[in-house]
């Protein structure tokens, strides 16, 4: 696979072929069609906006994304439906052709459940409907029921109600009255899982100028950073860009700096960014659905030997493992050339999950596969030309206060693998340290550690 096939660039044009959506609506969809196929379920029920575009190329924005209120439904014998605030339904009848008419195309085949009745009258595949918005409707309104019999009446329909509904995430009232209706529910979230772990040449572009944008916000914020900048004024930075380059959404800005590298706090904070300042940074957005996860690690004027260091391990750690991605390797393969939660202060892998780790990027952030000693060597995951994941390391300072992190996206080709986030990580980039000179010239941008204060410094864990 060469993952070089089409312009990585944020526009559509006439004269060149880039990314064909058509083609990535309908391959996606063969995708989940044939995990559907090949799975004991009759359907799959979906609430969770990554599983719903997937299956139905359907978009309304993020601010829903936590509210749970549309659902999308794909049966054996039938095309994806997509059930919305009215509106949003409306709009997807008259723009989104490819959702186009559910029927029963199956009453002229003697052994389809339907023969020899009347065809069901088609029905668009964009329709109205609601879900619970996780509570604020009264109980009493009757939504979960409401959903339930809409569900029910497509499994009937087209002859899959007495097979198991495969259902990805799903809020109690609306499980108990699918339930209630008879409707055996179980896990459909490896089905989508499964779907999704490789990606298709779209997705690949997709994911290689999502890329490319955070590319360009590691270059705006390494020209920006310096004493007085507080870690919040990253964030609005980093995101102004993004969404200046035409991202969809910017779904987190992980600003870590100082004394707070050590332990990672995952959250950034209105810490005022100091000389010497070790700071790390994981930039998450999507352009056209498709997420980054992409950390890059700076010194702030200067760093410390400690500082360098503890980047040179973290690099070392990150460089054997992608040196062993390649099509048959395995997760457990990964992950066994880095260190144990021990090593660096945790008392076992649970405690230190996700400093060394690996997962799949997609339409969301952590999909299949996992790379993790926590799961790992007794779960290994065969690695396949066409995934595409993250892998990230960790490693704190000796000085028992600073902490490099650095995380690559990378492709798997047929012979081993490409890397798709390009911002320089070889070596700890200083920031800022050009704009300080002695009278013998640019300052040395290696420090002694503490050399301010008269006290041993501390150890590290």
């Amino acid at each position: 696979m060469n993952i070089d096939t089409a312009t990585v660039g944020t526009m559509g044009v006439d004269w060149e072929a880039r990314v064909d959506f058509d083609r990535l609506r309908s391959q996606r969809l063969a995708s989940l069609r044939a995990q559907l196929e090949s799975s004991d379920l009759g359907a799959l029920l979906a609430f969770d906006f990554g599983n719903i575009r997937y299956m139905t190329s359907t978009h309304i924005g993020t601010w829903a994304m936590d509210k749970f209120i549309r659902f999308a439904l794909i049966t054996r014998h039938s095309d994806p439906i997509s059930w919305d605030f009215g509106s949003a339904a409306r709009h997807h009848a008259l723009n989104n052709p490819w959702l186009g008419q559910t029927t029963m195309e199956l009453d002229a085949d003697p052994h389809a459940p339907h023969h020899g009745a009347t065809r069901p009258r088609a029905e668009s595949g964009a329709r109205p409907g609601l879900s619970v918005l996780r509570g604020a409707f009264h109980p009493d309104a009757g939504i979960a029921e409401s959903l339930a019999a809409k569900i029910h009446r497509e499994l009937d329909k087209f002859g899959v109600l007495n097979e198991p509904l495969g259902v990805d995430i799903v809020e109690m009232p609306v499980l108990s009255a699918l339930q209630a209706m008879g409707i055996n529910v179980v896990d459909g979230q490896q089905v989508f899982m499964e779907a999704r772990r490789i990606k298709t040449r779209d997705e690949i572009s997709l994911l290689s100028t999502a890329a490319s944008m955070v590319d360009a916000a590691y270059e705006k914020l390494y020209e920006f950073l310096r004493p007085g900048v507080r870690e919040n004024e990253t964030v609005g930075l980093v995101s102004k860009t993004l969404y200046d380059l035409g991202s969809e959404y910017v779904e987190g800005v992980n600003a870590i700096s100082g004394e707070r590298c050590s332990p990672h706090p995952h959250v950034y904070s209105d810490r005022i960014i100091r000389p010497g300042d070790p700071a790390f940074f994981d930039i998450l957005h999507s352009f056209n659905g498709y997420r980054t996860c992409y950390y890059r690690t700076f010194a702030v004027g200067s760093a410390t030997r400690a500082q360098k260091d503890a980047y040179t391990r973290a690099r070392e750690y990150m460089d054997n493992a992608i040196a062993l991605v390649r099509p048959g390797a395995t997760t457990a393969d990964i992950v066994s050339v880095w260190p144990k939660a021990q090593e660096f202060g945790f008392p076992d892998e649970e405690a230190a999950f996700a400093l060394q780790y690996g997962h799949g990027v997609g339409l969301s952030i952590w999909e299949k596969p996992i790379f993790s000693r926590l799961v790992s060597f007794d779960h290994p995951e065969v690695l396949e030309a066409g995934m595409v994941f993250a892998l990230e390391t960790y490693w704190p300072a000796a000085d028992g206060v600073g902490a490099a992190r650095i995380e690559e996206e990378v492709v798997v080709t047929e012979t081993g693998c490409e890397v798709i986030t390009r911002f320089p990580a070889q070596e700890l980039m200083v920031a800022g340290g050009h704009r300080y000179f002695t009278i013998d010239g640019p300052m040395n941008l290696i420090t002694e550690p503490f050399a301010h204060i008269n006290t041993e410094p501390p150890t590290a864990p």
